[in-house]
């Protein structure tokens, strides 16, 4: 009897146990709907065309394509904060050593919004150190967009769990997506940034990340350092982070004023 009666409470207590995990769970699942559903039209698709020239060892090429990134919307005047790498892919040449050199020129920049309305735009200001990229509409609009306010932010710990959200390409209709990210590591120098789970989700770069408070932690973009003989390549040289929204509001400042029509 005592070992059917000691076999019954460690039952229950598993039970309740398994009982507050998934109702924390599914808490968190709430709180992720609830920060995408608030933030999503924030989030739009940048369109270009990217002119690319490279040269390495004596041989050169060139080649034009259209391509699509992920910004962030983080003014009422329409300012979008990206990644620079993926406007630019020349800001990150430096990965491949010294011997290769690559040249990107953009045109035709258009922000694609929520209901599909394709905005012209322009880069205002690039920041090849941070990987940022911050572009507008070429006329202030009429009416003020949606946008993620970077001032209301919060910062994160080692394991953390944050939500990111994402607009998928033409292939999945441009629908939205929410993925949850942990924070792998904390790099403090140079500067402070973050270092999410290789996991496969759906973010990508210039997709923003929350805390399930809803207190924005920033941007995704890549880190790129120099290629040095005897690494291990580009591989080696250039990693996704988390860029928090206090490194992104130093560059808003930067960005001049509307032109006098």
């Amino acid at each position: 009897m005592y070992i059917l009666r000691t076999c019954f409470t460690a039952a229950v207590a598993l039970l309740t146990v398994f009982s507050v995990s998934t109702a924390q769970a599914d808490e968190a699942v709430d709180k992720a709907r609830a920060i995408q559903a608030q933030n999503k039209a924030a989030v739009v698709t940048v369109q270009m065309v990217v002119k690319i020239t490279w040269s390495m060892g004596g041989n050169s090429n060139e080649s034009e394509d259209k391509v699509e990134a992920t910004g962030t919307v983080i003014g009422a005047d329409g300012l979008t904060v990206l990644a620079l790498s993926s406007t630019d892919p020349s800001s990150i040449s430096k990965t491949m050593g010294s011997k290769f050199k690559m040249d990107a020129e953009l045109s035709d920049i258009k922000l694609l919004l929520q209901d599909n309305t394709e905005v012209p735009a322009e880069v205002v200001i690039r920041d090849v150190e941070l990987d940022l990229a911050f572009v507008r509409p070429l006329k202030k609009p009429d009416a003020p967009m949606a946008f993620v306010d970077l001032n209301n932010n919060g910062d994160v710990q080692l394991l953390d769990r944050v939500v990111t959200i994402n607009r998928l390409g033409r292939v999945a209709n441009r629908v939205y997506s929410a993925s949850f990210e942990y924070i792998d590591a904390v790099v403090e120098k140079p500067r402070r940034y973050y270092i999410p789970g290789n996991d496969p989700t759906s973010t990508s770069s210039g997709s923003p990340s929350f805390r399930l408070d809803g207190k924005i932690v920033g941007i995704f973009v890549l880190r790129a350092i120099n290629a040095e003989a005897g690494s291990g390549g580009r591989r080696d040289n250039v990693m996704p982070i988390i860029l928090p929204a206090v490194d992104i509001l130093e560059g808003v400042t930067q960005v001049p004023p509307f032109k006098e029509e």
